[in-house]
Parts: structure tokens; sequence; C-alpha cells
């Protein structure tokens, strides 16, 4: 294992890197489609035996130490469309570059189970990503696009913004969990090599 516990107690070097999930708190999203940002690092966690266990800036932090550089994992508990403030405040806080962020989030646009990494970008109409666009002031941080895929037009009474909402407040079916598991131990992996080798050591690897 490459990670130690990071004590409270000290202090936060100006090498510390974060990793964001983008989800909804509370038990009825655990599942949903719009929340796989928080179960890749819900996996990410449990494969490290790392524990959330503390809250900052509205949001459920774990910490940890990778060779000497701090470590923070953060779901923010200010649901989806307003991320960015529980964000820019830790980015704030911890005095953490934007090259040092990576953010994970789900995507409508690719295909079920597919990944994405990217080192910038616009936010695809994601609103969570706006939203921690906005906050930063800025579109150059990494982040990892999961892929959900869209609903099925077939059967739809609506095809408009209801039922989408509908569909990533949705849980992922038997059948996509099937794809999905899969993505988010592909993430697990994504994380690990971005955090020891950089983003684009990560993307000529995992794209």
């Amino acid at each position: 294992m490459f990670l130690k516990f990071w004590s409270r107690r000290r202090s936060v070097s100006r090498e510390t890197k974060m990793v964001v999930g983008l989800g909804n708190p509370g038990k009825v999203h655990e599942r949903n489609r719009h929340n796989v940002g928080f179960r890749c690092l819900d996996y990410w966690v449990g494969l490290h035996s790392v524990r959330f266990d503390r809250r900052e800036c509205q949001t459920t932090i774990a910490a940890a130490e990778m060779a000497g550089s701090a470590l923070l994992l953060a779901k923010p508990r200010t649901f989806v469309n307003l991320s960015g403030g529980a964000v820019s405040c830790l980015v704030r806080k911890h005095n953490i570059p934007l090259s040092n962020l990576l953010v994970i989030y789900d995507d409508l646009d690719l295909p079920l189970g597919q990944i994405r990494l990217r080192p910038r970008g616009g936010s695809g109409g994601h609103k969570g990503m706006k939203s921690t666009i906005s906050a930063l002031g800025s579109e150059d941080f990494p982040r990892i696009r999961v892929g959900i895929g869209r609903p099925p037009i077939d059967g739809l009474s609506d095809t408009g913004e209801d039922a989408i909402v509908s569909y990533v407040l949705g849980d992922f079916t038997p059948h996509e969990g099937e794809k999905i598991e899969p993505a988010i131990a592909r993430v697990a992996e994504v994380i690990d090599c971005f955090l020891s080798q950089g983003v684009e050591a990560a993307m000529r690897r995992f794209n």
C-alpha cells in the first residue's frame, strides 16, 4: 500500500492533491446514476483502507499521505448542482493548485461504462461541473468523466429536461451494473496513476 493515514496534526503541504467525486448525499441517492462520482471514491478508499471520517467546507473528507504529499478525497454534501462552493472552499483553504485537483462525475454523452480523463475543459452541460468551474473561475483542472449513457427514447413520454433528471436520479439497473462496476474499478486505477505519475501519464495509459 502506498498510502498511510495523514495525521490531523500535520499541516497541509503545498503539494496537496485532492480528488473530488460529485454526487448527492443521503442513502436514497447512493445507487443513482448521478452518484457515480461518490461511488468511485468509496471504492478507492475501500481498496486503500482510508476512511471518510471528518467534514470540512460542506464536504465529507478522507485524508492520507502519498510519497510525502498530502491527499484529500472529498464528497460535497451540497448536492450535485451546487458542488462548486464546497470544492472552491477546500481549494482555497488548503492552497491546492488546480493541476492537483481531480474531479470525477457522470457523463450522459459517454456510453455506459466508458471513462475519459482530460486535463481541462468545459462542463459539457453537467450542472455540477458548471458550478465547480464557476466557483473556481477556471476550466483548467483534470477530470474523469464516467459514462452513464442517455435514456432510451422509445417509450418515454417526455424526452426533455424532466426525463433527463429522472434518468440521472434513477438507480443503475442490474444489467447496467455489469458495465458500471468494472468502470468504477478502472477509475480507481486512473486515480492511482494520476496521483503517482500525473495527468498526462494517466491519459496515455487509460484513454
